[in-house]
């Protein structure tokens, strides 16, 4: 009897468990991205990263060439924008910005164009590459990072399809150089069975020095806040001290 009871402790205990108190990975700037459409929208976000223990947010909106030629300025409006209407509706949430780099020749003419990148913390700046094509030379794009006094975060490896058939390239990705960080939500199979396969992967070899909740909407996290999600964080993660709590 003393055994039921002490499962069912455990089993509260772990549908109340995340695996971090600060997010390095999100979208919830308003109006500047593919994430929160407006201030309201990303009150709610932040509202709900709370009730999940979480009390810091570094905000990455996308800069894509083609797409999202956001910049230090226009992200700087959006941060203020938010941290007002968090001031307005007293809500206690530390909330700074950063930027995710899709690693397109736009990041690259602003590098070398010695242009401000905005970095996680430090030297540390999110990238992502494309969904649609595997990079023809990430030892070069690498290099150049590093030489320019950088540390590239990849984003989400285990969403790139191309490297589903061949788990070893997350291993030559560490390598060269890139901090791997995963998506919390593909380790729930959210993205597909073979993305949480290869979330897995990377996990249970040692390969991510990050994770991120990606959070662009409310579907996000309303499945960041489902019950089995959370039991799947809970396996995972109970008792590792993830990167993440030193930003």
């Amino acid at each position: 009897m003393f055994n039921i009871f002490k499962n069912k402790k455990r089993d509260a205990e772990l549908e109340e468990f995340f695996p971090m108190t600060t997010d390095m990975h999100s979208h919830i700037l308003p109006g500047i991205d593919d994430g929160s459409p407006d201030v309201e929208t990303s009150i709610r976000l932040i509202q709900g990263l709370k009730k999940l223990g979480i009390n810091k947010s570094i905000a990455t909106p996308h800069i894509i060439g083609d797409m999202y030629r956001n910049d230090a300025q226009s992200i700087a409006a959006a941060l203020k924008l938010l941290k007002a209407a968090l001031d307005k509706n007293k809500i206690k949430f530390e909330v700074s910005a950063a930027a995710e780099y899709m690693l397109d020749s736009y990041f690259f003419e602003l590098l070398a164009g010695k242009a401000q990148i905005l970095t996680v913390k430090d030297n540390l700046i999110l990238t992502e590459f494309s969904y649609s094509a595997m990079p023809s030379n990430p030892q070069q794009m690498c290099f150049t990072i590093l030489t320019e006094g950088y540390t590239p975060i990849l984003a989400h490896p285990e969403r790139y399809l191309y490297y589903h058939s061949d788990f070893k390239q997350y291993h030559f990705l560490k390598e060269l150089g890139f901090l791997l960080q995963v998506n919390l939500l593909s380790l729930t199979g959210y993205y597909g069975k073979e993305t949480e396969k290869a979330a897995r992967y990377i996990l249970k070899n040692g390969l991510a020095s990050f994770v991120g909740t990606d959070l662009h909407h409310e579907r996000h996290l309303e499945a960041l806040s489902n019950v089995k999600n959370r039991k799947i964080f809970a396996r995972h993660f109970e008792g590792i001290l993830l990167n993440n709590v030193k930003l």
